[in-house]
């Protein structure tokens, strides 16, 4: 199934991330230094703007500074690929942000009363990082684990135009990404499970055979 942001989308903004990337490279940046600078953009934007409820701001500096997941990917491919412990930062950094932005989240909608949005929120978060559980237990096993319709960039841009719209006036507007978000999250997970027991059962076959 094909992923909500398209695989071409993502290749016209790997264009435009190369001379960004060559140019913090020439500077003598690492992809790790991006990967904590990107962490940390995403932490100012979630706690210190959308948690109190500046949610256009909030949303616009996440955004801003989670596109330095692919910037710092592209940093460790031309300077030769990524190293383990780079991997393993990224994953961890990856946590920490996906972890502030939906906390943020649950804690302003909870200032407002809404029940239902601070759930949404919950929800996400814990299927979020069900999702990227999946794969990495997958893939530590042996077995791919590329499939589902929302990754993590997909999910950040579902709750970054939801908190956009709230923020210019439409007020359910977030509750309803996270709902939606929720979702698509649920739903990616299942897509890894079965994907994962389907090769399983390949492997068993094929060692009875």
């Amino acid at each position: 199934m094909a992923k909500i942001f398209q695989v071409s989308a993502r290749a016209g903004m790997t264009r435009v991330v190369e001379p960004v990337a060559r140019a913090l490279l020439r500077a003598g940046v690492t992809p790790n230094m991006v990967t904590v600078a990107g962490t940390v953009g995403v932490l100012v934007g979630a706690l210190g703007f959308g948690a109190r409820g500046h949610l256009v701001a909030g949303a616009l500096i996440v955004t801003v500074f989670a596109l330095t997941d692919l910037l710092d990917g592209t940093m460790a491919r031309m300077s030769g690929g990524s190293t383990t412990f780079g991997a393993f930062l990224d994953s961890s950094m990856d946590r920490v942000a996906d972890s502030a932005v939906f906390g943020a989240v649950a804690y302003y909608l909870a200032t407002q009363g809404d029940r239902g949005g601070v759930a949404a929120a919950l929800v996400c978060l814990a299927a979020g990082g069900l999702v990227s559980y999946v794969k990495a237990r997958a893939e530590g096993l042996g077995m791919t684990c590329n499939v589902g319709v929302a990754e993590r960039t997909e999910r950040l841009l579902i709750v970054g135009v939801g908190g956009l719209l709230t923020g210019f006036g439409i007020d359910r507007a977030l509750v309803v990404a996270l709902w939606l978000l929720a979702a698509v999250s649920i739903f990616t997970v299942g897509q890894r499970m079965i994907h994962v027991y389907r090769q399983a059962q390949r492997a068993r076959a094929g060692v009875s055979g």
